[in-house]
């Protein structure tokens, strides 16, 4: 019964994938070298800005889109040997101070009177990268995957500075070439542009977006036609060392000092303009951004994101397989409670095709609690297919180095090794109106143990107004993934949702409908074991303020 669901499932995703040309492919920015210096300084005054073809006339993407923007934008850019210019004006439609929450990097996209970028340098539809900054300067990037879900943790080196007029407020930028992936030889990038502007409560784009996608949707990217092929990055070689130092004595106690000596270092490689190579020995986390803190009510663990710089890049090939709470591999597994000795990290693309994630990890002996030394390797692999679709493959082991572990121990017991294997199936169709995954999973245990399978799928639909989605997993009794985030084990899942938007003609509600959404939960004998049922009504004002009425029923 299980693979008669994938298939029918498989098939289905299959029938819904649509070939054919790029959607956006007539919006074209030709882009030519600079013919003077670019000073970063957010006035419009250099020779090179005269020459630049300009991206003007933007769509409006909410509250309608089927209209040209009011708010108008003038985009900008030009290149040198090392950096990627923009210079982007955003002027006013009517008076009034500019709305910003933040001067925090990353800042809250809805919150913020805002101007972004969002780059497609393989123009696969796929991944990409996006910088930004609101109107006060704040800036804004992070890593593009599955088509338009951005990772804000990646931050990279690159200068931007806005200035602010009576009646529009200027933002300019320099991304420099090694700070970004892209393919050497490519002249056609895909590009877009998005502005959000909260007093005219209107949110535009360069290229026309539907209004029930999200500006970053790289499947309705334009072109960025380069005058010749983008210039090398050339040697591109980060090297990060630190030194720690420090003496601490326990005057009552009279003990002698203990010293603190550690060293260490990171480093990232270029291997090509698309292929990276991060390498680490000792590492020192201590700069991380802390976690939020959070009450856990839930019988289940909570998960919190991946933070390490190390691990972030193309992370979307190791951390995005699976679903949210069925994830075979977790980066914060490793070094959680075990120092990390060294490790290195191989990712990015090969061709337009395939892209490739190899890594392996070495933590140290913990004494105290009897945890051995371990090995951490994961491979993925992963091929484009149809439109926008990818097919993944993932293998992940665990190993315990010299390990022989004692019974009669009053430390906990390790495992001699974990593995798991799967194959995802990612769609996504040109249009974006379908979407979805099936994935499989085997998990390996010594002695027979720990052996387990996973098998999950869902699809969606999002039309102008509808969306509906279909999804169910299902996890084994003795599934374990050591190195994953797997909180619930030993159950069958049902998931289906349903919505549905009105988007009225009037000048203070931008949408209204209802959304359903059921949850049924049975152990592996099929009995029930728990229900969430939720029906909402939701409006939304141009204002951005929102009303929802919702009843819920929970059953545990």
């Amino acid at each position: 019964m299980r693979q008669l669901i994938i298939s029918v499932l498989l098939i289905a995703f299959a029938n819904s994938v649509c070939f054919g040309q790029k959607i956006n492919a007539a919006y074209r920015l030709p882009i030519q070298k600079a013919v003077s210096p670019i000073t970063i300084d957010g006035v419009l005054d250099e020779k090179a800005w005269e020459l630049a073809e300009v991206a003007t006339n933007f769509f409006m993407i909410t509250p309608m889109d089927t209209s040209y923007a009011q708010v108008q934008t003038d985009v900008r850019m030009t290149y040198d040997e090392q950096n990627l210019y923009i210079i982007v004006v955003n002027h006013h439609l009517m008076e009034g101070p500019y709305m910003v929450e933040s001067l925090r990097r990353d800042f809250s996209f809805g919150k913020n009177d805002n101007f972004l970028l969002f780059m497609d340098p393989f123009d696969d539809q796929t991944n990409g990268f996006t910088f930004g900054a609101n109107a006060a300067g704040a800036q804004w990037d992070g890593i593009m995957f599955n088509g338009g879900s951005v990772d804000l943790s990646w931050d990279n080196k690159w200068t931007s500075k806005v200035k602010n007029y009576e009646d529009k407020w200027i933002f300019e930028a320099a991304i420099p070439f090694k700070s970004i992936r892209y393919k050497k030889g490519i002249k056609e990038w895909g590009i877009n542009f998005s502005r959000l502007d909260l007093k005219a409560t209107e949110k535009s784009g360069w290229a026309p977006v539907p209004r029930q996608f999200p500006s970053a949707s790289l499947a309705y990217t334009g072109i960025l036609v380069w005058d010749n092929p983008p210039p090398s990055a050339g040697a591109n070689v980060s090297i990060i060392p630190y030194a720690l130092g420090g003496v601490s004595r326990d005057f009552e106690s009279k003990s002698s000092n203990i010293y603190r000596r550690e060293v260490g270092i990171d480093a990232k490689i270029a291997l090509t303009s698309s292929l990276n190579l991060d390498l680490t020995v000792n590492p020192d986390f201590s700069q991380v951004e802390v976690d939020r803190q959070v009450t856990n009510l839930d019988r289940f663990e909570l998960f919190f994101p991946e933070r390490r710089q190390f691990f972030l890049e193309n992370g979307d090939l190791f951390a995005n397989f699976g679903y949210s709470t069925i994830r075979p591999f977790f980066s914060r597994r490793i070094g959680l409670n075990a120092p990390i000795q060294f490790g290195a990290r191989l990712s990015g693309k090969i061709n337009k095709d395939w892209r490739i994630g190899a890594m392996n990890m070495q933590t140290g002996e913990v004494e105290s609690d009897g945890l051995p030394s371990q090995n951490f390797t994961v491979l993925a692999l992963q091929r484009q297919v149809g439109a926008r679709s990818n097919i993944t493959g993932i293998l992940i082991n665990k190993q315990s180095l010299n390990y022989d572990p004692d019974p009669k121990s009053e430390h906990p017991l390790y495992s001699q090794f974990n593995r798991n294997a799967g194959l995802e199936y990612n769609l996504a169709s040109s249009n974006n109106l379908w979407t979805g995954k099936a994935m499989v999973l085997k998990s390996f245990g010594p002695d027979g143990t720990q052996e387990g399978f996973v098998h999950a799928a869902n699809l969606k639909y999002a039309s102008g107004n509808l969306s509906w989605n279909w999804q169910h997993e299902y996890v084994s009794e003795n599934y374990t993934a050591e190195v994953g985030f797997v909180p619930r084990n030993g159950f069958y899942k049902i998931s289906p949702t349903v919505a549905y938007r009105w988007f009225p003609k009037s000048e203070k509600i931008l949408s209204h409908g209802p959304d359903v959404g059921t949850t049924f939960f049975f152990n592996t004998t099929g009995q029930q074991t728990d229900k969430i049922i939720n029906a909402a009504y939701s409006v939304r004002w141009r204002s951005q303020s929102n009303l929802t009425v919702w009843m819920g029923h929970d059953f545990v």
